[in-house]
């Protein structure tokens, strides 16, 4: 059975299945912020749909983060290694990519362990 965690007319923002969390794409609420902030946000929402799925950071089996501009990746990086508990680093892809608002610069995808 697969669980829908607030789904919406288009997507879930998490779906659960056979004990795996798979999280869509978190963007931030704050356009007009630089990217360790927009970042930060990000990893909030993730921290929040997680504990919605019964699950939690240390359990992130992957991560894959797009960049609007990959000049960006060091202030990513800077809220990224405040986030992940030590020991408990997903593997993780970052790549460069057109994000669907223009104001956006990060998107975060995860799946975790429930």
């Amino acid at each position: 059975m697969i669980q829908r965690i607030d789904a919406g007319k288009r997507m879930s923002e998490a779906s659960l299945h056979g004990g795996v969390v798979y999280l869509a794409g978190q963007v931030p609420e704050t356009a007009d912020a630089d990217i360790e902030v927009q970042t930060r946000e990000v990893l909030a929402e993730i921290d929040a749909l997680l504990a919605k799925a019964g699950s939690d950071k240390t359990r992130i089996l992957r991560a894959q983060i797009y960049l609007a501009d990959i000049a960006d990746f060091d202030g990513m990086n800077r809220a990224w290694d405040a986030w992940v508990v030590p020991g408990h680093a997903p593997s993780r892809a970052t790549v460069e990519a057109r994000l669907a608002n223009p104001a956006w610069k990060v998107e975060i995808v995860v799946t975790a362990v429930a």
